[in-house]
């Protein structure tokens, strides 16, 4: 057996911890989960020492298409054999890291909180490796969360590369947009500098946030709704009001990657 791509991470889980992200994917790739000829397969990679974020994704990608299958992959044989007793229909658990060990190329792929513990150098060639085991219309959602769920941001990719950039944020919990840079996966968290593109979208956030500062009194939900549809006027976002109500707010990544170096 050839020995799995990538090193162990810490491991660190919680139960609905990414509720938001999978929320997102449901809706977002939900069409494309049902337009498969046979039962799509989704993996959850590097799923950790319990496999609570494994037997969720099955869960909710139900919601979408219930013929979905969940294959949970970890680096670590010992947290493989530790979820087995979690099988059930359409989950299963397997030995493995990047190269994606699966039998037939999955339709989803989501990486969360494994490529924070990696160099910034590494993700190119790991985001490459990933979305090349993607099946035709596949998706790879890579990217950070808190320890409880209430801040992510996370990159979508295709085949082709990265597409979108998604911040997702339990409203309550802000006090302002750029909270979310300590969220920031690998890809962007070193570039929230001044220069970066993704610095000046997180400081036009800010400025949005505060311009809509006298609708707080309507709320957190709808002081984010005014600042994202003022922020849609000079960035290229690529969701509406149905998603920003929920806390979320999706911009294209050709508009926020890093400067070439």
């Amino acid at each position: 057996m050839n020995r799995p791509v990538g090193t162990a991470t810490r491991g660190t889980t919680n139960p609905n911890r990414l509720r938001r992200m999978d929320r997102w994917i449901a809706h977002a790739h939900g069409p494309a989960l049902r337009r498969a000829d046979s039962a799509p397969v989704a993996v959850d990679l590097g799923y950790g020492a319990a496999p609570w974020t494994a037997v969720e994704l099955l869960r909710r990608l139900r919601t979408a298409d219930p013929r979905c299958r969940v294959v949970g992959i970890e680096i670590d044989p010992a947290r493989v054999a530790a979820a087995e007793p979690y099988e059930r229909d359409g989950l299963t658990f397997r030995h493995g890291g990047f190269e994606v060990p699966t039998a037939d190329r999955p339709v989803l792929i989501r990486a969360a909180n494994v490529l924070r513990q990696y160099d910034e150098s590494e993700v190119a060639d790991v985001w490459a490796r990933l979305c090349g085991r993607l099946a035709p219309g596949g998706l790879l959602v890579e990217g950070t969360c808190d320890e409880i769920g209430r801040r992510h941001v996370w990159v979508a990719l295709g085949p082709e590369g990265p597409r979108t950039v998604t911040f997702a944020t339990r409203l309550g919990s802000l006090d302002r947009p750029s909270d979310l840079a300590e969220r920031l996966p690998k890809a962007l968290i070193h570039r929230n500098v001044p220069g970066e593109p993704v610095h000046a979208f997180l400081r036009d956030f800010d400025r949005a946030w505060a311009a809509a500062a006298p609708y707080a009194s309507l709320g957190a939900r709808q002081r984010w709704i005014e600042a994202v549809t003022d922020l849609a006027g000079t960035w290229p976002l690529t969701d509406d009001r149905r998603r920003w109500r929920q806390g979320e707010v999706t911009v294209e990544w050709a508009a926020i990657a890093p400067n070439a170096e």
